[in-house]
């Protein structure tokens, strides 16, 4: 069933939004703020996109697509998604079960001195890690920057498995980025994010959402695909956040993305495991379980928990960071580019991996070109 609030009674709209993630919404929001007409259009039956989160059967709040840990270092992104939500000030923190015990990633003083028996300080880490570090005269892979930095028994410990697992590829076979998103400490610093905003809104992605959307110049189809409407309902500009291969469909063949299959359990207890989340690099076919009264703050005599199985197939989520996958992305941009009734926006109209902070940052900014603002630098991306 489609479901539409907010529609007009006559007359189009100035804007065609497909997609209801953070990258749509953004945009919807500030465009009506301006006055303008905005339609978004989502396929799924929620707003939200991945970030959207709701109460299972138990009366606990989830994420049914994995964990979104918000995390920032921009004020103006903050300050912007504030008018739209209270916080809860929260920090994440990963365990890693390697060798029996559950160890910080990621990996600082305390995961070597724990995992090799050792009694550190913090400057004889550094020299460790030196006497251990594999000499890489050029840094190309995600093997290459492991092992460059903490040495090969490390790497094999806690990134080689998980890294096979989440992209079905050896870290050999993957860009740099992939695993130079996780830092290695010399502190005892277990946090890990060390963005200088770190917080969950205090209600919930969705409510946040709910507000964005909240303006009378917005109207939302949900359970819609926009090539069925498009045809149909007069607009001024399109803006699109869905797969760019799609768009074009598929001419060039399909972008290489790797999914996500979630498996939700309920449990009869207080806590499931120790922290937010539990990495498994070396075990089972699960990468991590995540729980999600630690990233809430909920309270609740039972909790609920996911566990993340990556699949080839399914839902894009991460974009595969290989140098011809790359090249394939760059004809599907050139025809992007030749359409000037098209703006392309968000993790998979440019099939970048993207954090939600610069996500929304990448939104702002096309808001201001689109508007005749100051041009500003899109968001860099995650890594």
């Amino acid at each position: 069933m489609t479901e539409a609030r907010n529609a007009p009674t006559s007359g189009g709209f100035d804007y065609l939004i497909v997609g209801a993630g953070f990258a749509g919404s953004v945009l919807a929001e500030r465009l009506a703020s301006d006055g303008q007409r905005v339609l978004i259009v989502d396929r799924r039956p929620h707003i939200g996109g991945n970030a959207y989160d709701r109460y299972d059967d138990a009366g606990i709040l989830i994420h049914p697509y994995g964990p979104h840990i918000f995390h920032t270092n921009s004020k103006d992104v903050f300050d912007y998604l504030s008018r739209f939500t209270q916080w809860r000030p929260y920090e994440h923190r990963v365990l890693a079960s390697v060798d029996g015990q559950l160890l910080p990633i990621p990996i600082n003083l305390d995961t070597v001195n724990r995992l090799y028996g050792l009694n550190l300080t913090s400057f004889q880490v550094e020299d460790f890690f030196a006497s251990v570090a594999e000499k890489v005269e050029q840094v190309r892979t995600s093997e290459d920057v492991v092992v460059s930095k903490v040495g090969r028994d490390l790497y094999n410990k806690f990134f080689r498995g998980y890294t096979r697992k989440q992209w079905g590829l050896d870290p050999s076979e993957l860009d740099a980025s992939v695993t130079a998103r996780v830092p290695t400490r010399t502190n005892r610093d277990d946090r890990y994010f060390a963005d200088t905003y770190q917080a969950m809104p205090l209600h919930g992605y969705t409510r946040m959402f709910e507000n964005m959307l909240s303006n009378p110049n917005i109207s939302v189809m949900l359970n819609t695909d926009y090539r069925d409407i498009v045809d149909f309902i007069p607009y001024g500009h399109m803006i699109y956040t869905g797969p760019v291969d799609a768009f074009f469909d598929y001419c060039y063949g399909k972008l290489p993305y790797r999914s996500l299959e979630f498996v939700h359990e309920t449990h009869a207890r207080e806590h499931f495991q120790p922290t937010g989340t539990v990495n498994y690099p070396n075990d089972y076919g699960y990468t991590r379980i995540s729980e999600f009264k630690y990233i809430t703050g909920q309270q609740h005599p039972h909790t609920s928990v996911v566990y993340e199985y990556p699949r080839a197939e399914g839902d894009p989520y991460y974009p595969v960071p290989r140098p011809e996958n790359q090249e394939l992305y760059k004809r599907y941009a050139a025809l992007a580019d030749a359409r000037p009734d098209v703006t392309f926006v968000g993790r998979l109209a440019t099939y970048r991996y993207y954090n939600m902070d610069q996500v929304v940052a990448q939104a702002l900014a096309t808001y201001r070109r689109l508007t005749g603002g100051q041009p500003q630098p899109e968001a860099t991306p995650a890594g």
